[in-house]
């Protein structure tokens, strides 16, 4: 198995429609990219805690994680986050210090090179990882060149079907370097980003699959479907008419392998699909059956909420706004309307 193919499936995974309505550049300065994470709960007013609501511009999470602990007088790992971020990006994101040696009023404010805390709360609790209902995202892209019309069609389209929910090139590290080490030598893989590429890997050669196939929104007779916004799952026992107004209701969606120990979860059809296409992939298998992590199920569907496009520039320049639940991908939804070319990389995601 060649790298190219690992590299396809990292960086040019096949879309669901072709051909895209244009061409842009995407980040050509940081505002072209907002991101703001949505946590689903309030503050709750007391506790031992502090709950920072920081915009951040040009700065990666883990350097602003460094700053407030720095801050704070307490370690690193005493500052709790929801997720990663874009650095070449204006994203405006939670975290939590502890209340012992700063109150929140002391907090407002406050900052550093290329941050600023624009709220704070005093709260109960610690800010775990994943601790997000979603994450909301305004695009602008430039030196559009394409067909306004069809563009709007395909918005149109991906606002009603959502889109195949592929990890995006973030996952795989810069330059691929995260696939790269595991390629070379995946007897030795150790790094978690390198592991947790491998898994990704896996996923998008299957989504890839039920893409080609063109089945990658449907649901299949003993596969798992997920609920929406959720991480909860079921198999599919009948394919009845509330299956069928769900699946184009985008309350549940069809699911793909996050490789593991344990079972996959379904049977028939789709199990053997999936195991064809695992197969294919030695070098991966082999290092994550010896690594502890479980067998998971991810959906191979988006719903894109909330999906606007406006214009700016007299109509030249386009801009999107939407929604996406935790661990997908804003790249993953703009390469399934054009090409993007990226002006500045991006060396985070939006967990």
């Amino acid at each position: 198995m060649s790298f190219e193919l690992w590299r396809s499936l990292a960086l040019a995974p096949p879309r669901a429609v072709e051909p895209p309505a244009g061409a842009a550049r995407l980040r050509v300065q940081p505002e072209d990219f907002e991101v703001h994470e949505e946590l689903g709960f309030a503050a709750s007013g007391q506790g031992e805690h502090v709950l920072l609501q920081v915009r951040k511009r040009l700065t990666n999470t883990a350097w602003v994680v460094r700053e407030l602990a720095r801050a704070a007088g307490v370690r690193h790992f005493d500052v709790g986050y929801a997720g990663l971020k874009d650095r070449n990006a204006v994203t405006v994101q939670w975290f939590t210090v502890p209340a012992r040696r700063r109150d929140p009023a002391s907090w407002l404010g406050a900052g550093g090179e290329g941050y600023e805390v624009i709220a704070a709360m005093a709260h109960t609790r610690k800010l775990p990882r994943g601790a997000l209902t979603g994450n909301r995202f305004r695009i602008v892209l430039r030196d559009f060149v394409g067909d306004t019309a069809q563009l709007a069609r395909r918005v149109a389209e991906v606002a009603m079907a959502g889109v195949p929910n592929y990890f995006g090139p973030q996952r795989f590290g810069c330059d691929l370097g995260n696939l790269r080490g595991a390629f070379a030598d995946a007897e030795h893989v150790e790094r978690g980003f390198e592991l947790s590429a491998l898994r990704s890997l896996l996923f998008n050669a299957v989504l890839a699959a039920r893409v080609a196939r063109q089945d990658w929104c449907q649901l299949q007779f003993g596969e798992r479907a997920n609920l929406d916004g959720s991480n909860s799952s079921f198999v599919v026992q009948a394919l009845d008419e509330s299956i069928a107004t769900r699946l184009a209701a985008l309350d549940i969606h069809p699911t793909g392998p996050l490789y593991g120990r344990g079972e996959s979860g379904v049977s028939g059809d789709i199990a053997a699909l999936e195991a064809e296409v695992i197969g294919q992939f030695p070098q991966a298998v082999a290092r994550l059956e010896r690594d502890r992590l479980k067998a998971s199920r991810r959906p191979l569907r988006v719903a894109v909420r909330d999906l606007e496009l406006s214009w700016l520039d007299s109509g030249r320049t386009p801009a999107l706004s939407f929604r996406l639940r935790p661990g997908s991908f804003a790249t993953t939804v703009m390469r399934e309307l054009i090409d993007v070319t990226a002006a500045v990389g991006s060396d985070d995601e939006h967990d």
